[in-house]
């Protein structure tokens, strides 16, 4: 597409829907950690696509595998297998321990998939009651209805009418959970790393205490790993740092390396737990994304990119964390696991929206979670002297305030 950039832009801003704030550039290529715009403006990708690019952009195992694959079988519907999608659910069941593997197109569908599943387990078993969840304050898990009223940042939830069946207690607070069990409870509903919560890890010991809680009173626990899984925290689920194994996670983001795809993973015990008729995507574990999926974790596997994903994160922290001392007027601190870290602003001192178009202006894509934390979620793949670069675009932008 041969198109000047200008009339791009005007074409976008009459014709999409303006619920989005997008930069005011359009990106028409990507390789690696690098993307040019329709001017022909390079940036470093340290945010690739908030997590999801696990092996960056235009990646050759992936535009192979999306390529073959669309010339065999891209969708035949859940009225039939297809063999890929046997394949990924075999790899992702023996990769995490769980046992099944049910296949959307987004994180949102798969915490969707999560909750409906463990209302209807104890709606199956005689207990109608018990349908409410716990879940934690600043979390995000999606934005349709049943994801948004377990979201805990309650601006989210504003202006879409009355939303039940959760319990938000706040992140961390073990005893909080204590407090808010009861019998009604079906399960707790938690991020390892609360993601757009402001890249805020899990304190020590409180994956496990929700794990002991939900066992000991017969409740489950399901995991959002959207934005974790795959190998970016250093561990394949970021749970593995605990030594926790949930009742359900939720995947999606980096799982195909930019095809949409989410799934939802479950313990044999709750195979039963959505029959046939009660849940369903006409085009969850579609042949194309599954494909791209086992692409992704190929390249993982054979690279060893989980375990760059680790000594690459501790680098990366470390270098933020020189970066918070040094700018202590306007850094609170540095914070994250593995690949998914950030610099929290000091409240007032800079506008972080401003900062953040600072950073595209010299050549960076980082990305806002939270209201302060510039987030740094790089492709797997990223480099050190990648991570270097751009660690000191935002040394000098913050020198320049």
């Amino acid at each position: 597409m041969d198109v000047p950039e200008a009339e791009l832009l005007a074409r976008a801003q009459s014709t999409l829907y303006p619920n989005y704030r997008p930069a005011p550039f359009v990106l028409v290529r990507g390789e690696g950690s690098r993307v040019w715009d329709a001017s022909g403006r390079s940036y470093l990708d340290l945010a690739a696509g908030i997590a999801v690019n696990t092996l960056g952009h235009a990646h050759p195992e992936i535009a192979r595998a999306v390529a073959d694959q669309a010339s065999r079988l891209v969708h035949v519907s859940n009225y039939f297998y297809n063999d890929v999608n046997v394949a990924l659910a075999t790899r992702l069941t023996a990769r995490t321990g769980m046992a099944r593997a049910f296949f959307c197109n987004s994180g949102t569908e798969a915490l969707e998939a999560c909750l409906k599943l463990v209302r209807r387990h104890f709606h199956a078993r005689g207990e109608k009651d018990r349908f409410r969840v716990i879940a934690f304050e600043q979390s995000f898990h999606g934005r349709t209805l049943g994801a948004l009223a377990a979201t805990g940042q309650p601006s989210y939830r504003e202006g879409f009418g009355p939303m039940g069946g959760v319990t938000h207690v706040p992140y961390g607070d073990l005893a909080a959970v204590e407090r808010a069990m009861g019998a009604d409870v079906a399960a707790v509903l938690a991020e390892p790393v609360q993601g757009e919560g402001g890249v805020r890890p899990a304190p020590e010991g409180f994956l496990a205490g929700l794990r002991s809680l939900t066992s000991s009173t017969g409740a489950l626990l399901v995991l959002d790993e959207v934005q974790t899984g795959i190998g970016r925290t250093g561990r394949f689920l970021a749970a593995e740092h605990a030594g926790v194994q949930a009742d359900v996670v939720a995947l999606a983001k980096g799982l195909a390396g930019g095809v949409p795809i989410g799934a939802m993973l479950t313990t044999e015990a709750l195979a039963g737990s959505l029959p046939p008729g009660t849940h369903g995507s006409t085009f969850g574990g579609n042949a194309l994304a599954s494909r791209a999926a086992l692409a992704v974790l190929d390249v993982v596997e054979r690279e060893r990119l989980v375990e760059q994903a680790a000594s690459l994160g501790g680098h990366l922290a470390g270098r933020l964390s020189a970066l918070a001392e040094k700018h202590q007027r306007v850094v609170e601190q540095a914070r994250g696991v593995g690949l998914l870290q950030a610099l929290v602003l000091r409240e007032g001192a800079t506008d972080p929206r401003d900062m953040v178009t600072r950073l595209r202006d010299a050549g960076l894509l980082v990305t806002l979670a939270g209201s302060r934390a510039l987030r740094f979620s790089p492709a797997l793949t990223v480099s050190a002297s990648e991570l270097d670069e751009g660690v000191g675009i935002v040394d000098r932008v913050l020198g320049a305030l």
